[in-house]
């Protein structure tokens, strides 16, 4: 499958650089069927021309994002070494509704050359 996904300036360079190599979704419509090697292209929001490939390497479905920041370093999720991971900044783009009713997605990804 090849899918796209829009990211937020920041996030984006951290993906593109190979920092951030997970990225977190709620687990619902087309991101309910992402499988190993599938395709992602990240779109970045601001400048859409700015995107790149990534190859889908895991797939780990968790039913909050509380759970799913336990099995993950910071680091991975995109976080410095200084700043403080906390699952509730997933909130302000998903409730904890959405995230028990759908569960949530961490998309291990690599950077494609």
């Amino acid at each position: 499958m090849y899918l796209t996904m829009h990211l937020n300036q920041e996030p984006f360079q951290k993906i593109k650089k190979g920092t951030k190599t997970v990225e977190m979704r709620l687990c619902d419509g087309k991101r309910k069927y992402i499988a190993v090697g599938d395709i992602i292209e990240f779109i970045n929001r601001s400048d859409e021309k700015d995107r790149f490939e990534t190859e889908v390497i895991g797939v780990h479905i968790y039913p909050t994002f509380k759970e799913l920041f336990e099995n993950f370093s910071k680091q991975e999720l995109g976080y410095s070494d200084v700043e403080n991971a906390d699952p509730k900044d997933m909130e302000k783009y998903y409730s904890l509704e959405e995230q028990i009713k759908n569960c949530v997605v961490g998309i291990e990804i690599k950077v494609k050359k």
